[in-house]
């Protein structure tokens, strides 16, 4: 059976990062991998997450499976997280949370349940997207579209277009996926009066909003980074959301995500959730228990949450000062292209502009490694490697 198997394409991002290890470069650069990296290059552990470990270790009694849909209090935890503990979806019962391996895994439950249960559904993503998502919701066999989003001229939200795309196109019971924050590749969000439109626009047509929230506290705050799903989250509106805990708790390998449901009303809510529970019977049984658990302990815990809260900070504040400096620093080396977009955009990723050519040389020629599309993540740039990085890219401009 497997001596006509065809060696399958590398994944453009993680094929990418293969590559990187393998260049014996000791200057080499990586800026293609979502990871996030101290001013040192490195993905450290957090030290909220480091004090979280040490209780679980010493309370931990077995190592049962968990229920399929997860932990309650981690629900509990993550909805509060999104939301704020008083709002109204949550205080209603009509907000419901399954505990997924990553956010990825969210994705494809989600993907798997619109399959099964809304089979016809069409699902627009933006243009551009996350690579992934295109990936995973055509492995499940659904209807793909795209709408506008990012304006390669002047680097910033193209919403008219986008409007006019979704007010023209969509039907009732297509789904939208929506980045909640720091928009991965390009860096461009809504503003919150931007939102507002696109709330009403999708509650109009009937179509349900998706929420891809990766980077919740990475762009503006842990609750300014909320706008926009509050917005899309008012009373009487359906909608679905994604969550990871890779990036603002550096859980990368432990795979922490959530698929919360928000329904009309909480019976509905429950109805939905009975759903999911079989598509995650049939795909991953049930979740892994300790990242999830390092999560609720630290949201749990008034102390570990203040420490947590200020490390997303000193996060989030280094990709800003990195977001100026990589600015500052190609101007200083005589770029002549403007380049201040960068420093309007938010969280990890943003286009640069560069070209296929461009990347390829700067991968080639100063084993500066960036995706294809020229999306950088920003965290990857340090004070030590900046201006070797900027060199080579007024070099090849």
């Amino acid at each position: 059976m497997f001596e006509q198997v065809p060696t399958a394409l590398p994944d453009a991002i993680l094929g990418l990062t293969e590559a990187f290890r393998k260049d014996p470069n000791p200057h080499k650069i990586n800026l293609g991998v979502g990871v996030y990296k101290d001013e040192q290059g490195n993905t450290p552990v957090m030290a909220c997450v480091k004090e979280a470990q040490r209780r679980l270790l010493e309370a931990e009694k077995n190592k049962n499976y968990l229920p399929i849909e997860g932990s309650p209090e981690y629900g509990q935890r993550v909805r509060e997280l999104l939301l704020g503990p008083d709002h109204e979806a949550i205080t209603s019962g009509r907000a419901v949370t399954a505990h997924t391996p990553g956010g990825t895994g969210a994705l494809r439950v989600v993907a798997d349940y619109l399959k099964k249960l809304h089979p016809a559904t069409r699902v627009w993503l933006s243009e551009p997207t996350w690579p992934n998502h295109p990936q995973l919701f055509s492995a499940a066999g659904l209807d793909l579209r795209t709408y506008p989003y990012f304006d390669a001229q002047t680097s910033a939200l193209a919403f008219d277009a986008m409007l006019d795309t979704l007010g023209r196109e969509l039907r009732p019971g297509d789904v939208v996926l929506l980045h909640a924050c720091c928009h991965n590749p390009t860096g461009v969000d809504p503003t919150p009066q931007q939102w507002d439109q696109i709330a009403a626009l999708l509650h109009e047509k009937q179509a349900l909003s998706l929420v891809d929230f990766a980077y919740q506290g990475l762009g503006d705050g842990l609750e300014q980074d909320a706008v926009g799903l509050k917005r899309l989250a008012q009373p009487d509106r359906e909608l679905i959301v994604c969550s990871s805990f890779s990036k603002n708790f550096g859980l990368y390998n432990e795979r922490v995500g959530a698929l919360t449901i928000i329904a009309r009303q909480a019976s509905q809510a429950q109805a939905v959730l009975s759903q999911v529970k079989t598509c995650i019977r049939t795909n991953y049984s049930n979740p892994p228990a300790h990242g999830g658990a390092i999560v609720t302990t630290i949201l749990a815990d008034a102390g570990l949450r203040a420490q947590w809260e200020g490390e997303v900070q000193q996060m989030r504040d280094r990709i800003q000062g990195m977001r100026r400096l990589f600015v500052q620093t190609l101007q200083a080396k005589g770029a002549k292209r403007d380049f201040s977009f960068i420093e309007r955009q938010k969280g990890m990723f943003s286009f640069s502009g560069l070209n296929k050519e461009q990347v390829e040389r700067l991968r080639k020629e100063e084993a500066i490694y960036i995706v294809g599309s020229g999306r950088i993540n920003v965290a990857g740039m340090t004070p030590a490697n900046m201006d070797r990085l900027c060199q080579a890219i007024v070099k090849v401009l």
